[in-house]
């Protein structure tokens, strides 16, 4: 059952325009956390070990709900699950902001959907992906991506500018930095519960019918297994080199290492995010022309040779600079890889290719975060983060170059 009736977005339903607007709302609460989330735990007094600890058994929580939930959908209801994500963002964000327990705060870290990195976690993605891939021919795709991720990068930018600023201003009215971060995440807790209003508005149209007795329909993979469990080893990497250098954890950096307000950190992603969706919006035309795989590489190289040169910049204007610039160019991989996955699985196991591949992000990126955290308590590795994550994503470029450059997509094949 199709969503859309159409291939451009003004032709689409209204399941199709809620779930851009999910997808708007639910970016903006991630961006709008992201900003002070470290800022936040280091408030209540815990050390750098610590913050990286909770911000990895965030992600690890959220790559565990979205697997079980992802992998039921189907059966139990996608709007029923999608329901349910969002009442876990607004359980985390209410445990975060009314507690100072160390236990409970990692209870709240692994059952809670909660993202520090600025970037989407949870089981929302899939579901949204293998719908507008069904929706629009194959040539299309890509610029549907494209769009896709272009609003939920300025939802994110508008998020971090908004999250920063509120946070200045209620320190300058008078509220202690603890009272300035606790406000965000009752706002965090408010969109998710906003987003479960809203996905209670999805009509029927966004369920699908599916024959639930074996082994092989509950994972949702058969004919597409191996390209699928290859993507997901190299997605995998790429994601553990990112979750050096999550949203949460360059803020953090930028405080310790130039003393940024979180203010001013708001202004610094709201500019990187915005120039990361610009990015992505490029990655249709430049597939057009040099292929999906291509895209993927040959943007994302100089990307991770800027973020190595980050942490050597002299003072922040300099460093600044950089980081926004490495931005300027970072997403164009983003749509390529979503649509290229899509593309080359069968068009009834893209659900479960996109949850596949979507968990093993999440996975990847979940173990990095504790260990930059302890790299950036020593101030001779205060740098590290960067050098890692971006050695680690020039591996996975040439990994991917090798193991994929003859694999095309069907809109790729002079045949089609």
């Amino acid at each position: 059952m199709k969503m859309f009736a159409k291939t451009s977005l003004g032709g689409l339903t209204a399941d199709g325009f809620l779930l851009f607007g999910t997808r708007v709302a639910r970016m903006f609460a991630y961006g709008f956390l992201s900003v002070v989330f470290a800022l936040y735990l280091s408030e209540l007094g815990f050390s750098e070990g610590v913050i990286g600890m909770v911000l990895s058994l965030t992600l690890i929580g959220d790559a565990v709900i979205s697997l079980i939930m992802i992998t039921t959908a189907d059966r139990f209801g996608r709007k029923r699950m999608l329901i349910i994500g969002a009442s876990l963002m607004l359980f985390a964000g209410l445990l975060f902001a009314f507690t100072r327990s160390l236990p409970l705060l990692l209870i709240a870290s692994i059952i809670g959907v909660i993202s520090p990195s600025g970037y989407e976690v949870g089981p929302f993605l899939a579901v949204e992906q293998a719908a507008l891939s069904q929706a629009v021919p194959d040539k299309q795709r890509t610029s549907v991506f494209a769009w896709y991720n272009l609003v939920g990068s300025f939802a994110t930018a508008l998020g971090a500018l908004a999250g920063g600023g509120l946070s200045g201003i209620l320190q300058k009215a008078g509220a202690t930095p603890l009272n300035s971060y606790r406000a965000i995440l009752l706002g965090y807790a408010a969109i998710g519960a906003l987003l479960a209003s809203l996905f209670v508005r999805l009509s029927p149209a966004v369920e699908v019918l599916r024959p639930a007795v074996n082994f092989q329909s509950r994972v949702g993979l058969n004919r597409s297994r191996g390209v699928v469990l290859k993507l997901c080893a190299l997605f995998g990497l790429d994601a553990f080199a990112g979750g050096f250098v999550i949203q949460s954890i360059v803020a953090y950096w930028f405080y310790v290492r130039f003393g940024v307000d979180p203010a001013t950190l708001g202004g610094i992603f709201f500019g990187a995010n915005i120039l990361a969706g610009i990015s992505g919006l490029a990655a249709a035309w430049i597939a057009a022309r040099i292929g999906l795989v291509n895209t993927m590489v040959f943007t994302h190289l100089p990307s991770n040779i800027l973020l190595l040169l980050v942490p050597l910049m002299p003072n922040l204007a300099l460093a600044i600079a950089v980081l926004l610039l490495r931005f300027s160019i970072s997403q164009m991989d983003v749509p390529s890889r979503q649509s290229y996955t899509m593309a080359v699985v069968a068009p009834d196991e893209r659900s479960a290719a996109g949850g596949a591949t979507g968990i093993t992000r999440t996975l990847g990126a979940s173990f990095s975060p504790a260990l930059a955290g302890l790299l950036i308590g020593n101030p001779a590795l205060l740098g590290a983060p960067f050098f890692v994550a971006g050695g680690l994503k020039v591996i996975y470029d040439l990994l991917l170059y090798r193991s994929f450059r003859t694999l095309k997509a069907p809109e790729e094949n002079p045949a089609s």
